[in-house]
């Protein structure tokens, strides 16, 4: 394994880490500065390793009984697939989270895919009601 590799393998460590401890302190060592979220709810992407921890860390809170099923990886091991399950409230969930890494193992995008409808709903809303006033400042100004 290479040093880009075991990189990678350390910060994919270090996340499950965190997320087994619902704690996120240590997130911003493995978050490229201008690393990218792509939200299941929003069009635009949010932008900056500020942008993608406060985000991260409040979903964490959010979501209820968080677990991963299973993982895919790509050859290059510089991109992974997370496939989890959670609930908010009475509100059941699937998703994916699909990380890209940099040679340096930083997260530089970070994307999620959640469904049903009803649970992204519900999820958007709470986020909206814990973050409209911060994330406004961190999405893509470019036009759809």
């Amino acid at each position: 394994m290479n040093n880009s590799n075991n990189s990678i393998a350390e910060s994919i460590a270090l996340w499950h880490e965190m997320v087994e401890a619902r704690d996120f302190t240590r997130l911003p060592t493995i978050v490229a500065d201008d690393a990218i979220f792509r939200s299941p709810a929003f069009f635009k992407p949010y932008h900056s390793s500020a942008a993608v921890c406060l985000i991260l860390n409040t979903v964490m809170q959010v979501f209820e009984s968080f677990e991963y099923d299973r993982s895919f990886t790509t050859e290059s091991g510089r991109d992974l697939a997370l496939e989890f399950k959670a609930s908010i409230g009475e509100k059941s969930l699937k998703g994916l989270d699909i990380i890209r890494f940099d040679e340096s193992g930083k997260i530089v995008e970070f994307e999620v895919m959640i469904r049903p409808l009803n649970a992204l709903q519900k999820l958007a809303e709470e986020m909206s009601g814990r973050l409209s006033q911060y994330v406004t400042q961190y999405k893509d100004s470019q036009p759809a």
